[in-house]
């Protein structure tokens, strides 16, 4: 027999006159004061170890305060219970809560370590910066496989409390025994579910789409803002919300306007009459460019694509480092393009011509109107 035992025994013996129940409470209550002292004294001490090492250990200290006070108050609590005067039941049950005590803690620490390590690494990207790509790779992958993690934690801790219930216990091993119909039904139940679940890790490894990326999807534009573990918000010009579930950017096709970069080339259609000066207009083009702030100063261009019946297809193309100054440069070229045609060049304007009637010299052409085309 072990000093401890020997101290163990000599304390009953000294204490045998009091109530059980009373030695118990005393027991459990100093156990739960020595647990805190302890908590507090090495909290301290650890809180000044790390004062001068980086983010992450000063973090791990100060978000697990909660969970290391609660282990040191099971293990406290597992002490006292077992040298506590209790009758077999009250031990296999303080036991048993002490457990299920233990196996919560264990899944808190476990999420918060990956809440901490996540933060923590995501600080070094920035998606408010010009050029985003890296950031919205790593914040993409790192935000879809923390809510992974966290449902894969919620999972198996749930499951390992459930397991120290005989009767669980037993149910779910006869009911894996039956197999059959009841696991079918199951598994239909959870198809969509574990669909978008298996569908957000292909999406984390893939990455067609990242946060913040500009999608054209089901006919609108919008950025998107949000990716959980199930679905995908997408956040639309106009402010409204778009919710989708993960599955769908796996099965269905869409635009993504930012997959390899964040800039993106603008086009300008408009439509004009064959006698426009296409050098002026590509000057001024430039001009245009060279002038507005949006401009990223890669690409500028004008080109006449296609002839139509009554006019002439002009494309210009022009740069800019985001969708979102992509889409304000393209309406800044419009209004200046087309103030300019109407002071300087008002005859490149579409018009629409009929032959009337005209003496021995020929037909004449008659203007019957001049308005731009939309």
């Amino acid at each position: 027999m072990t000093g401890v035992e020997d101290a163990i025994e000599a304390l009953e013996t000294q204490l045998s006159w009091l109530p059980a129940w009373f030695v118990s409470v005393a027991l459990f209550g100093l156990a739960l004061a020595a647990a805190l002292l302890m908590h507090r004294i090495a909290y301290e001490i650890m809180t000044r170890l790390v004062a001068g090492m980086d983010l992450f250990w000063r973090s791990l200290v100060s978000r697990t305060f909660g969970p290391a006070r609660f282990t040191v108050i099971t293990l406290g609590l597992s002490f006292a219970a077992s040298v506590a005067p209790l009758s077999p039941v009250q031990a296999g049950l303080i036991r048993h809560i002490l457990l299920l005590c233990f196996i919560l803690l264990v899944g808190w620490i476990a999420k918060t370590v990956l809440h901490i390590w996540t933060t923590v690494y995501l600080r070094r990207f920035k998606l408010d910066a010009d050029d985003n790509l890296l950031a919205r790779k790593h914040v993409t992958q790192t935000r879809i496989l923390q809510r992974v993690g966290e449902i894969a934690i919620v999972v198996i801790g749930l499951s390992a409390v459930l397991m120290t219930f005989d009767g669980v216990r037993q149910y779910g091993v006869s009911l894996l025994a039956s197999a059959g119909a009841a696991g079918l039904v199951v598994g239909l139940a959870l198809q969509p579910v574990l669909k978008n679940i298996f569908a957000g890790i292909q999406l984390a490894v893939t990455q067609p789409i990242r946060i913040d990326d500009a999608l054209l999807v089901e006919g609108e534009w919008g950025n998107v803002e949000e990716i959980t573990s199930t679905y995908v918000v997408i956040r639309l010009w106009d402010w409204r919300r778009l919710i989708l579930p993960l599955s769908y950017f796996m099965e269905k096709p869409f635009q993504n306007w930012t997959r390899e970069s964040s800039a993106l080339i603008g086009t300008v259609m408009i439509y004009l009459d064959y006698t426009t000066p296409i050098d002026a207009l590509r000057a001024k083009v430039e001009e245009i460019a060279r002038g507005s702030r949006l401009w990223d100063g890669r690409v500028v261009n004008v080109q006449v694509t296609d002839f139509r019946q009554s006019t002439m297809e002009v494309r210009i193309l022009v740069s800019a480092g985001t969708s979102a100054r992509t889409f304000d440069l393209r309406c800044e070229v419009r209004e200046k393009v087309i103030a300019f045609l109407q002071s300087d060049h008002p005859g490149a304007l579409p018009r629409l011509r009929s032959e009337q009637g005209g003496d021995a010299r020929g037909p004449v052409l008659a203007s019957l109107a001049v308005t731009p085309l939309t």
